[in-house]
């Protein structure tokens, strides 16, 4: 499932950052309670976590299941994160719900974000332990950026310390998950912007 990027279009639509309608309500039921912004150190159990949610979700989905990845900050060795695990699950048509959400609910999981306009994106969640399991269809930008910002700090020591920085200094006065990613846009933009360079996709900025 990890496509090669093999045309400067594939890369135009990566760099590209798209919002979904502002109108569209994209909350299934009603929005989850707020939960603390707390950062912790990176802890080998979220690897763990994630190992044994993708063995259940496969076990669950069968074919239907193109590809699970760890993606996030829980993915970084040594990164320190909000101890929820993000799980991207690639299904051939996220609009057909019924082709794998009736076997995740079976398993714990619950659909509460749906946005058609916004890369077909739903998001399912699971309380105990705590996992945002994110579906996307093949070949998706965003799915892609999840991927080559995960390896890009995995390999990068100087960047996973400032975005290290910039999640201490985000989560401080804040009280909702969209206020703490807010704050940290800035660094997250950065660290792109350097991964596109590093492909050849951009030019380097002059002195």
């Amino acid at each position: 499932m990890n496509e090669p990027i093999t045309d400067q279009l594939n890369a135009i639509e990566i760099m590209t950052f798209e919002d979904g309608d502002p109108n569209e309500n994209p909350w299934v039921a009603d929005k989850p309670k707020q939960e603390d912004i707390s950062v912790e150190p990176y802890s080998p159990e979220w690897v763990a976590v994630f190992k044994s949610q993708r063995e259940k979700i496969a076990h669950a989905l069968g074919e239907a299941a193109l590809a699970i990845e760890h993606v996030g900050s829980t993915a970084v060795l040594g990164l320190p994160a909000k101890p929820v695990i993000d799980i991207d699950l690639i299904v051939n048509d996220p609009n057909e719900e019924e082709a794998y959400i009736p076997a995740l609910t079976r398993v714990g999981y619950e659909l509460t974000v749906r946005e058609r306009s916004w890369y077909q994106h739903r998001m399912l969640r699971l309380e105990h332990p705590r996992v945002n399991l994110h579906v996307f269809g093949p070949n998706c930008p965003e799915h892609i950026r999840h991927r080559l910002f995960r390896d890009w700090l995995r390999e990068h020591s100087d960047d996973r310390q400032l975005y290290t920085d910039a999640k201490i200094a985000a989560k401080h006065d804040v009280n909702t998950a969209h206020d703490y990613n807010k704050n940290k846009q800035e660094a997250v933009r950065h660290i792109y912007q350097r991964i596109f360079i590093s492909n050849g996709w951009i030019a380097r900025p002059g002195p």
